[in-house]
């Protein structure tokens, strides 16, 4: 579902990320972790061409994201275009980003209104059948200051799912939520992986969800991927130090 081929992206001299390979097959949950500026959020950016890589290759369903190759030159894709292939990529951000003068009904049905042309009556209908899958079924009304942090992200993550999208990113999904409030979150999504089959790919620095629910486990540093394998195996075995080091400060 998702192949990067020595993926570099700087911003002017930071060189973020250093040669990214890594697949993702359909319906497994990648999970990355790693420490803060390893480049995590931004590989994960450059997944739906939020942000554009320098070099390499990155592909999103057999299809290279952004742009069309003619001979062996890659040309950048309308805007337009980028717009619909993004479409089938859904993303929940740390902070949830919904429209505050927005319903939570609202804040789901706007994009099949707007950018599928759905009509109202279906796409509203599509909306109360997400947020009783996410657990808001009561929530139809109520705006996003009137939520809580984790109700306001699990409309984020109904919103993502009214795209009917082939792919689902998250950005560290819980690093904005009291300790409390980041299971609802985690049931909603280890419900996706396991009752939708969705595919996913997931920047957390939740251990427990990465071993419970993660069908690979990607260790990030300093731009590049330090070590890859089995959540697992990975967390109770890791071969390499630096990832040796890192996890006995979060684990």
């Amino acid at each position: 579902m998702v192949k990067a081929e020595a993926v570099h992206k700087s911003f002017g001299r930071l060189e973020v990320l250093r040669g990214i390979d890594l697949e993702v097959y359909p319906k497994e949950v990648m999970c990355i972790i790693g420490p803060s500026g390893s480049g995590k959020s931004t590989f994960l950016r450059c997944i739906n061409h939020l942000e554009k890589i320098d070099a390499g290759r990155l592909s999103v369903d057999g299809e290279l994201v952004g742009y069309r190759e003619r001979g062996n030159q890659l040309y950048e894709l309308p805007d337009r275009e980028i717009c619909r292939k993004r479409s089938e990529i859904g993303m929940v951000f740390q902070r949830f980003n919904l429209f505050p003068h927005m319903t939570a009904l609202e804040n789901i049905a706007e994009a099949p209104i707007q950018v599928k042309k759905m009509s109202r009556s279906t796409a509203e209908a599509q909306a109360r059948s997400l947020l009783e899958r996410v657990g808001l079924a009561d929530k139809v009304k109520a705006y996003p200051n009137q939520l809580s942090g984790g109700q306001q992200q699990r409309v984020a993550i109904a919103r993502a799912l009214a795209m009917e999208p082939k792919l689902m990113l998250f950005d560290e999904p819980t690093s904005a939520l009291d300790p409390e409030l980041v299971g609802e979150v985690l049931d909603v999504m280890r419900a996706l992986a396991n009752d939708l089959g969705m595919t996913m790919v997931v920047v957390t620095h939740e251990m427990g969800f990465a071993r419970e629910v993660g069908d690979s486990l990607v260790f990030m540093d300093g731009g590049v991927v330090v070590e890859a394998g089995k959540p697992r195996e990975v967390l109770a075995n890791p071969q390499h130090e630096r990832t040796r080091q890192f996890l006995s400060k979060v684990l």
